[in-house]
C-alpha cells in the first residue's frame, strides 16, 4: 500500500517537491550568476563566459546525491547572503559617483571562491562527461 499521497508522486517515483527544490535551486544559481555579472561590470571587467560545470551545476549536483544537494543549497543560500547586500552597497556607491571598482573586485574575487568551493562537490566528470546510469 503507498502511504504518500498520489497528488505528491510522479511517475518514477520523483516527489513534486524535489522537484521544486531543484527548479528553485536553478533560479537561485541562475540568479546568482547574474549578480555574478552585474558585479563584474562594476568592477570594470568583461563578464566571463560560464563553463558548461557552471551553467550545469544545479542538474550535476543533484545527480550526486542528497548530502551534496543539501550542501549545495546551502552554499547557495549562503552566496545570495553575501551578493544582495554586497550589490547593494556598490549601486550605492556608484550612484554617488564614488569608484565602486575595488570593492567590486573584492567581492567578485569572494564569490569566485564561494563557486568554486560549490563546485568542487561535484565529482570528476573525466573525459567521457558525467555519469549516467539507466
Amino acid at each position: 500500500m503507498n502511504m504518500q499521497p498520489t497528488s505528491m508522486t510522479q511517475p518514477g517515483g520523483r516527489t513534486r517537491l524535489a522537484n521544486a527544490s531543484a527548479s528553485a535551486l536553478s533560479r537561485q544559481w541562475a540568479a546568482l550568476q547574474d549578480a555574478a555579472r552585474v558585479v563584474s561590470a562594476l568592477a570594470g571587467l568583461e563578464a566571463e563566459r560560464p563553463s558548461p560545470e557552471i551553467r550545469n551545476f544545479p542538474a550535476l549536483v543533484r545527480d550526486c546525491g542528497a548530502w551534496r544537494q543539501a550542501i549545495a543549497e546551502d552554499g547557495i543560500a549562503d552566496l545570495a547572503a553575501m551578493m544582495q547586500p554586497g550589490i547593494t552597497a556598490l549601486l550605492g556607491v556608484n550612484a554617488r559617483g564614488a569608484d565602486a571598482r575595488p570593492a567590486a573586485l573584492a567581492l567578485l574575487r569572494e564569490f569566485n571562491a564561494a563557486r568554486a568551493s560549490l563546485l568542487s562537490l561535484l565529482p570528476p566528470a573525466g573525459d567521457l562527461g558525467p555519469r549516467r546510469s539507466a
